[in-house]
């Protein structure tokens, strides 16, 4: 890890007013969750169903097939021993000194709250809730974990149970949308991490930001790196570690 790096981006987080993350799937690899489409990913190493994963995780196939989608579901999103990472532990301390002023995440995984940051805006929704979509009731992820991939039948009316995640032919929460783009248009430093930036509309929302400093914590090329003032290659869980235990929280 440069040094120097570390340095110029420990001194960005000190004199920013308003830093905001910007996270994708890349962040929680490191707790051995798959991301989608790298070579590993769910999109190219999925293939048991006969139809791609893509498909499985739109709304017009939970509906036709509650069953496959369930099984799925299960299999890839609920039954994990993930815990958060050196990534999440290092954001949750940024908000907690008074460093970062929102996460926005493209994850659907809740390992940012569990690892204590509470100003989390989740673009595609979350596994850790559930409610149906005919009369509203919720039903506790335990629930659902205990059916291990069985279809959940809502208690009150009947209807299949709906995990409160955006799926493909569905739109993003208006309310979180507005959330997102108001804290990066606010942002004096905006945190890029774990993400390709391909994923639209949400990646979309970069083109708010004004501010000073733009970091970039990804594997790969993005079609930001022009703009940044700093690129990182490395673990994101190196770098943010390493980050801020470098400052004086």
């Amino acid at each position: 890890m440069d040094q120097t790096k570390i340095n110029r981006f420990t001194d960005m987080i000190r004199n920013s007013g308003s830093t905001v993350f910007f996270g994708g799937a890349g962040v929680s690899t490191e707790s051995g969750m798959k991301d989608y489409r790298s070579e590993d990913g769910l999109y190219n190493t999925v293939k048991q169903y006969g139809v791609s994963p893509e498909t499985i995780l739109s709304r017009s196939f939970f509906f036709a097939h509650p069953d496959v989608f369930y099984d799925f579901y299960y299999n890839y999103f609920l039954n994990t021993a993930a815990e958060p990472n050196r990534a999440h532990r290092a954001l949750a301390q940024l908000e907690q000194a008074g460093k970062l002023s929102a996460v926005i995440t493209q994850n659907i995984d809740g390992l940012h709250q569990r690892a204590g940051s509470q100003n989390v805006l989740e673009l595609h929704g979350t596994t850790l809730k559930h409610h149906c979509p005919n009369c509203g009731a919720f039903m506790p992820v335990e629930q659902i974990k205990a059916l291990k991939g069985q279809i959940p039948k809502c208690e009150k009316c009947g209807a299949v149970v709906k995990p409160d995640v955006v799926l493909y032919e569905e739109p993003l929460n208006e309310r979180v949308i507005e959330a997102a783009v108001d804290a990066i248009a606010s942002a004096d430093l905006l945190i890029i991490g774990g993400t390709s930036l391909a994923v639209y509309p949400a990646a979309g929302f970069i083109r708010y930001f004004r501010g000073e400093n733009m970091v970039l914590i990804n594997r790969e090329e993005t079609a930001y790196d022009s703009r940044a003032s700093l690129i990182f290659r490395d673990s994101i869980g190196d770098v943010l570690s390493q980050t801020v235990a470098a400052l004086p929280l």
